[in-house]
Parts: C-alpha cells; sequence; structure tokens
C-alpha cells in the first residue's frame, strides 16, 4: 500500500497547491487525461493542463511534439491505443477528417477501455471538421462504450496558450458535465449549446466572422501604412477605439511586424479547411455569405506563397496590392 510523507521543508502554501492538483487530476477525471494531437492547439491544451495539476498523457505522429509534451510537465505515450487505454477522458486536436477517423478507429480496436473504468470513457473532439465526419466518429466510438462530445474551440493558438479559449460544447449532457473540470483546464469559458452538432453549428459561424475580421484588420493597417503611419502605433490606437476586433488585437501585432512565421497562430493550410467546411455548411444551409465569400481570394493568395505562414498574412497580399513595400523584420 503506497503512502504519502509529508515534506516539513515545503512551504505550506506549496503543499497545499500540490494536493489541491492531486485532488483535481484523479477524482475529477477517474484517472490521467489523455491529448491526441499536439500541433498548436493541443500542445497548448495538453501544457495548460498539466500546469493545472492534471496528469496529462499525448500522443502526435511527431515525434518533435510528443518530446515537447514532455518538457511541458506530460507524458508521451507510443500511440493512439497506448493513451486509450491510460484515460477515460480524451482531448482530440487533429488536422482534418482522415486523421479523426484514423483516432476513432484505433480507440475502438482491441481493449480501449482501461481495465478498471466503470464509467463511459469520454472523447472531447476539439477540431474544426464537417458534422458529418464526426458523426461517423462519434457511431465508431460508441460501439465500443466511448462517448464523443463535439467540441470546438474559439480562438487562436497565441490565446490557446493562455487560455483564452472558449469550449462550444455539444451532444450527451451527462458526460459533459462530467469533464466540465477539464474543459475549465485549459479555456476562460464553455457553453453546452444542445445536442451532438451544434457546437460545430455556433464554430463555422464564429469562424465566418474570424475570415472576415482578419481580412478587415489587414485592411485598415494597409489604408494606414499608406497613408504614412507607423503600423505598430496604428495597431495601438486602432485597438483601443471602436473599430476593433479580437483579429485586430490577436494577429495586427503580427501584421504589424511583417512576420507570419515566427508566432504562427493559424497556418494558412489548415485555416483552407476551415473555410472549407464554413462554405459547405453555409449552402447546405442556403444561407448567403458575401462578405464570408469576398475573403477568399486573399486566402488563397496567401497560401501560394506559404501555407506554413499565419492567416495574417493576407495583410502582405494586401500590401502588395497597393503597392505598399518594406522590409521583413522579426
Amino acid at each position: 500500500m503506497a503512502t504519502t510523507t509529508r515534506d516539513p521543508r515545503r512551504p505550506a502554501a506549496k503543499r497545499k497547491r500540490a494536493a489541491a492538483g492531486r485532488a483535481r487530476s484523479t477524482p475529477a477525471t477517474g484517472g490521467a487525461v489523455g491529448v491526441i494531437g499536439l500541433g498548436i492547439m493541443g500542445s497548448a491544451i495538453a501544457a495548460n493542463l498539466a500546469r493545472g495539476g492534471f496528469a496529462v498523457v499525448g500522443y502526435d505522429v511527431v515525434p518533435r511534439r510528443r518530446a515537447e509534451l514532455v518538457r511541458a510537465g506530460g507524458r508521451a505515450l507510443p500511440s493512439v491505443g497506448g493513451v486509450g487505454t491510460s484515460a477515460p477522458v480524451i482531448v482530440t486536436s487533429l488536422p482534418s477528417a482522415a486523421a479523426l477517423l484514423d483516432v476513432a478507429r484505433q480507440l475502438s480496436t482491441g481493449r480501449a477501455r482501461p481495465r478498471r473504468q466503470t464509467t463511459n470513457r469520454v472523447v472531447i473532439e476539439t477540431s474544426t471538421l464537417p458534422i458529418a465526419v464526426k458523426e461517423e466518429a462519434r457511431a465508431m466510438l460508441a460501439a465500443t462504450g466511448t462517448i464523443l462530445l463535439d467540441c470546438p474551440l474559439g480562438g487562436t493558438g497565441s490565446q490557446a496558450r493562455v487560455k483564452d479559449l472558449v469550449v462550444y460544447g455539444s451532444g450527451d449532457r451527462a458526460a459533459f458535465d462530467r469533464v466540465v473540470p477539464v474543459l475549465e483546464g485549459f479555456s476562460r469559458a464553455h457553453y453546452h449549446l444542445g445536442p451532438f452538432g451544434a457546437g460545430s453549428k455556433i464554430k463555422f459561424a464564429g469562424n465566418l466572422l474570424v475570415a472576415i475580421h482578419n481580412v478587415a484588420a489587414a485592411e485598415a493597417l494597409v489604408l494606414a501604412m499608406k497613408a504614412g503611419l507607423d503600423p505598430a502605433l496604428a495597431i495601438t490606437v486602432l485597438g483601443d477605439g471602436s473599430g476593433s476586433s479580437r483579429m485586430l488585437q490577436v494577429r495586427g501585432p503580427l501584421m504589424a511586424r511583417n512576420d507570419y512565421l515566427s508566432d504562427v497562430t493559424m497556418k494558412l493550410e489548415v485555416w483552407q479547411k476551415d473555410m472549407t467546411a464554413i462554405a459547405d455548411f453555409a449552402k447546405a444551409m442556403g444561407c448567403p455569405t458575401p462578405l464570408f465569400a469576398a475573403t477568399i481570394p486573399y486566402y488563397v493568395a496567401a497560401t501560394a506563397e506559404n501555407p506554413a505562414q499565419d492567416t495574417g498574412a493576407v495583410c502582405a497580399v494586401l500590401e502588395k496590392m497597393a503597392n505598399h513595400r518594406r522590409g521583413r523584420r522579426a
């Protein structure tokens, strides 16, 4: 039988925080929290959970990302199945529909449920993907007693690092309520919006606004620069006025620096997937989206330049159109 010995040399406040962390990581989840997909968003989620006292296990196909998880305080496992057998609550942050279906297949293969687990495993699916794909994954997992929640996130990679995310939750309400402590470990707010798929629907609407606001911020900044104003000062002043937006605040500094590779919050190549999902959803709803449609050529042009850049690179496209030249700087 394991025993715990209190170290009298540790300050009382530190002992109290450590005890709170242990209590939070075990009763709230029944074990470790798994994170599958350790890219920009997934790595931030895992790091925040580890800092919050959760025992975190994770997997990514890229070895470097698994090593980063270890440095962040988590434990890297060699496979999706390994995460499945170690964690009753799993967060997935995946780049494509194919990746989600592959993960669902692997979690559904063999003994995916820990031997002592008495409640259904819950997978918190945070990716932005077509609802039909998530429904397919949901059915696959349900066959092995795993509940999939549709919980896309509002926020960028830089916001994820500081827990400035909003969870758009949907699906089984009892399962959602059970994982609220985990959601609070990596977000600033969470909402349960209704039946499975409702989270993705609001996410599509939210990303439509992001697409427009991002290009609008770039357009305003290019106008300011063409008028001879300092870009950094322009971002500061515009961000304090009535025309501000979260995209101006989050991506404006990247635009002002003319640097879209050093601190990527959303890669253009991944954003194209989101844009397609929004367009397909709006078309299925029979809903016109003229402003969203107007932004598409600028994202296409920026992606053609370098798909690894942040989406703020639409500013460079507009600068080129405006015949505005400046040196790239870090």
